[in-house]
């Protein structure tokens, strides 16, 4: 079995990223098209949220967590994903960093 094979549970990432000013209200727009997207054709997608930084509106992070690898590897091979990445990454400052974390602690509502 190779490392990605051995993950089992949920898959949770987060990916940060700063786009050029001009680019706001179409980066915002393929985000919106993107997550509803998302919500419709992915039920192994359990969480994506996108948030923009109140001080610094040109900055956003997107919080994701996948049911498993499986769900993981849907989403990353979605026609989608390159579409949104189309758009998304000309507009970007520096690549979009993805970090995978581990839950430590929550409180969900």
């Amino acid at each position: 079995m190779t490392g990605s094979e051995e993950m089992v549970g949920e898959i949770r990432q987060l990916a940060h990223y700063e786009i050029h000013p001009e680019a706001i209200e179409r980066v915002k727009a393929a985000i919106h098209e993107f997550v509803a997207y998302v919500r419709s054709h992915e039920p192994g997608t359990l969480r994506y949220d996108v948030w923009q930084d109140q001080e610094h509106p040109t900055r956003f992070v997107h919080i994701f967590i996948f049911r498993d690898l499986d769900a993981h590897n849907q989403h990353s091979a979605s026609a989608e994903v390159k579409k949104f990445a189309d758009i998304l990454y000309p507009e970007c400052l520096a690549p979009v960093e993805f970090i995978d974390y581990q839950e430590t602690a929550s409180k969900s509502i």
